[in-house]
C-alpha cells in the first residue's frame, strides 16, 4: 500500500505538470462552489485545505471578494501560489498536523481530504472544527462508497481512499457539523462526490 508521504513526494516532485494541467477558471464546480460562497458573509475567510497551484478554486474565492489562507504540504506548489496570488495567505503545511489556532468563515477541501488514508480522515474531523467559526461552512469530496483506489498521476501511483457516507455523516454530526448537501458521483460536476455542511457549533 502507498504511504502518505509518497502522496506528499508526488505532488512536491509534480508541480509544476499539475500547475499546467489545472484550469483556471471553475467549470462543472462552479455550482457547488455558488453554493458555498452563498453561505459566507462578505468579504469573508476561507481556510483551502489542499490548495494546490491555487486555481482554479482559490482564483474564484479571491475575485469574489474573499480572504483566502491556502495551505499545501508541497513548497512547489505553494511557490506558485505566492507568485500567482501574492496578496492571499499561502502556509506549507501537512493538513493532518494543522493548527493555526484561528478560525475561518468557510473551509475547503476539494480533491486532497480524499487522499488520506482511513484513520487520518478520521482525524481531520476535530482539525475541520478547530478551524470553523460558528456559521462556517465545510465542503470536501469523498469517494462514493468505502474503500481504497490507486490513481495514477505522471506514471506515479496516486492513492485516493473514502469511508462510508454514514460514517462521514457520524463524524460530521458528531463534530458539530450539519449536513446541507450530499450528492453521489455529481454527473453535473465530473462524478465528483460532494460534501457541503455547515458548522453549528451546539458547544463543541
Amino acid at each position: 500500500m502507498i504511504k502518505q508521504n509518497e502522496v506528499i513526494d508526488l505532488y512536491e516532485r509534480h508541480a509544476e505538470a499539475w500547475n499546467n494541467n489545472r484550469k483556471a477558471d471553475l467549470l462543472l464546480e462552479k455550482k457547488w462552489f455558488e453554493r458555498f460562497i452563498s453561505l459566507l458573509p462578505a468579504g469573508g475567510t476561507v481556510l483551502d485545505i489542499g490548495c494546490g497551484s491555487g486555481q482554479p478554486i482559490a482564483r474564484y474565492l479571491l475575485e469574489h471578494d474573499f480572504a483566502v489562507t491556502g495551505i499545501d504540504s508541497s513548497p512547489r506548489l505553494i511557490d506558485i501560489c505566492r507568485n500567482r496570488f501574492p496578496n492571499a495567505e499561502w502556509i506549507v503545511a501537512d493538513m493532518r498536523k494543522l493548527s493555526l489556532n484561528r478560525r475561518f468563515d468557510g473551509l475547503i477541501a476539494w480533491d486532497s481530504f480524499f487522499h488520506l488514508s482511513y484513520e487520518d480522515q478520521r482525524s481531520m474531523f476535530a482539525i475541520f472544527r478547530k478551524h470553523a467559526a460558528t456559521g462556517a461552512p465545510l465542503m470536501f469530496t469523498s469517494g462514493p462508497e468505502h474503500g481504497e483506489a490507486i490513481g495514477s498521476f505522471q506514471g506515479d501511483p496516486l492513492y485516493h481512499a473514502s469511508l462510508a457516507s454514514e460514517e462521514y455523516q457520524t463524524l460530521l454530526a458528531t463534530s458539530g457539523f450539519k449536513v446541507l448537501h450530499h450528492k453521489k458521483e455529481d454527473p453535473d460536476c465530473g462524478h465528483h462526490s460532494i460534501w457541503l455542511a455547515k458548522y453549528i457549533n451546539q458547544g463543541q
